[in-house]
């Protein structure tokens, strides 16, 4: 199933400078695979080395944080928006 992924500018590097791609997938998982196969680099900048979420990564499917859902098994249905949101830390 085709959703659009919203990329970060910090990752837009990745993806030719686009601002939002196309990406296969049922689950968050399969998308962030899909994601990695045409855009080189961007999952190891969205996972850790244990293939889980970055601590500092928010991802949102629609307006649902995954970390409140099934994590990298939130479903991902056809034309859902996917967001990728670095953290911004500050004071």
């Amino acid at each position: 199933m085709s959703v659009n992924v919203r990329i970060p500018t910090i990752l837009r590097t990745y993806t030719g400078g686009k601002a939002e791609v196309a990406a296969e997938g049922t689950t968050l998982s399969e998308v962030i695979q899909s994601l990695e196969a045409s855009h080189p680099g961007i999952a190891a900048r969205v996972l850790d080395d244990q293939g889980k979420l970055r601590r500092f990564v928010n991802v949102y499917v629609n307006d649902d944080d995954v970390r409140f859902e099934q994590g990298l098994e939130t479903a991902t249905p056809a034309g859902a928006g996917v967001s990728i949101i670095p953290a911004v830390a500050g004071g």
